[in-house]
């Protein structure tokens, strides 16, 4: 499955950057997350429970981002555990631009499921996938403009 957009956020670039190294407001944004803790500044660990369908469940996983290109671009690679409900590994390259105080954020995203979740259907994964990008991201924006303020 893959997924690509872009957000606009009313933040500068340097802002926006350091938000989504902020554990706090990335737990703020992140649909249903319990937990979000940094063990350093490339990986984290998440507990997040999440409703697809039919099927809740609550993951366990990992994230480990590559900042090599940062504060422009960056990418992140995780993977998580639902127990019954099934899996899920991908990641994502994300890249900022600033025009005239305003930063545009570029995503681009991969992931693979397994287990139950995969026996749902991809239409519903994908519907499920892009709600839970949109609501994470009108969220962030929503967060770093009022800290931006």
């Amino acid at each position: 499955m893959e997924l690509k957009d872009e957000i606009t956020i009313n933040a500068p670039k340097d802002v926006v950057y350091a938000a989504l190294n902020d554990p706090e407001v990335l737990r703020q944004c992140i649909p249903g997350c319990e937990e979000l803790i940094k063990h350093s500044d490339t990986d984290l660990e998440a507990k997040v429970v999440l409703k697809v369908g039919p099927v809740k469940a609550r993951f366990s996983g990992t994230v480990v981002l590559d900042t090599a290109g940062a504060p422009d671009a960056f990418s992140l690679t995780g993977q998580g555990n639902g127990g019954a409900a099934g899996h899920a590994k991908g990641g994502a390259d994300v890249t900022l631009e600033e025009v005239d105080g305003v930063t545009i954020l570029r995503y681009d995203a991969k992931a693979e499921i397994g287990g139950k979740l995969a026996q749902l259907g991809s239409r519903l994964i994908q519907s499920t996938a892009k709600k839970l990008a949109a609501s994470f991201f009108s969220k962030f924006a929503e967060v770093v403009e009022t800290v931006d303020a």
